[in-house]
């Protein structure tokens, strides 16, 4: 057990260098001269020069990425051009935003996916059936930011009951920024939530002509046991891969949202980085971004080993 999870980590960290190879290279791609745009078109040559060497733009691609790497393992993810301060720090703060709307989204995908599927597979032909096909049918083809449209004219425009956007930060209270990442999260577990729910559904059917799952039934047990003792337990793979995939998303595709709520979040840093040809700002996000997607992977690979026995027994 210990040798695999030392390979899957030594692993981890290959893609990762992989990756960041990979988004240095392509950022040094775009279009566009940082130096350029930190002091306009009327900036003489000489001045251009002097911002480019002091940037370390005019260094070897080689060297740069070294440097970057560099910085990156020691936690200076360096400095903005933009807003001239940490990127870290700016990282840090988008983060509290991102992430609290993303954990939110994604509770609230599985508390409404979970039971939906689950009764959908275990009562096939009733009305739990029905509300769950048309519940994921429905929700898929909505976009998440048409969805975050209907919430602000329905619970802020005609209702009054929510704030239509913008976040009053933690340090406001913990109900005041609660509240305003209430209408975002449902806008972005609504279709996130049908998917799921979709997987779940088909998971447990899966699972249902188990051998094991008649074996249960022929001991006389009750149908609520085999189903959430037995079934539901054996289908989760499926479904924690899926919760997996749907938490990195909601943290780094949220930019849509973030924008029609005004969220000073992760991906709207990483638009507004990209539109200012802030280099640094768009090369750690993605890296951060990157990161994430791997190390979740990682720990659903994890807790597979957890919750399945037959994968302990074949390793």
């Amino acid at each position: 057990m210990i040798a695999l999870l030392l390979r899957r980590f030594l692993g981890l960290l290959f893609t990762l260098l992989i990756v960041s190879l990979l988004i240095f290279a392509v950022m040094d791609l775009l279009p566009g001269d940082p130096a350029s745009i930190m002091l306009g078109t009327s900036a003489s040559p000489e001045t251009l020069s002097a911002l480019r060497h002091e940037l370390g733009l005019d260094q070897p691609l080689i060297l740069r990425y070294g440097r970057w790497l560099a910085g990156v393992m020691s936690g200076n993810l360096g400095q903005s051009y933009t807003y001239g301060v940490p990127v870290a720090g700016l990282i840090a703060e988008r983060l509290s935003v991102t992430l609290p709307l993303a954990l939110m989204a994604i509770m609230l995908s599985v508390a409404i996916a979970l039971p939906l599927g689950v009764l959908a597979a275990s009562r096939r032909g009733s009305i739990f059936a029905v509300i769950a096909t048309l519940f994921s049918q429905i929700s898929i083809a909505l976009p998440a930011f048409w969805v975050a449209l209907l919430l602000i004219i329905l619970f802020s425009t005609m209702l009054g009951l929510m704030p239509a956007g913008g976040f009053p930060g933690w340090n406001e209270g913990f109900l005041p920024a609660l509240q305003a990442l209430v209408m975002p999260a449902v806008a972005l577990a609504m279709p996130q939530a049908g998917v799921l729910t979709r997987v779940a559904r088909s998971a447990v059917l899966e699972t249902m002509h188990e051998d094991f799952a008649r074996t249960a039934v022929a001991k006389g047990l009750s149908s609520s046991a085999v189903l959430w003792r037995h079934i539901v337990p054996n289908a989760l793979i499926p479904i924690l891969t899926m919760i997996g995939l749907q938490f990195t998303f909601l943290v780094a595709g949220a930019v849509l949202v973030e924008n029609v709520f005004n969220l000073p979040g992760l991906g709207r840093l990483a638009l507004q980085a990209l539109s200012q040809r802030d280099i640094i700002v768009m090369q750690d996000v993605v890296l951060f971004f990157a990161a994430l997607v791997i190390v979740m992977n990682f720990i659903v690979d994890l807790s597979y080993l957890a919750i399945d026995p037959r994968m302990r027994k074949a390793v």
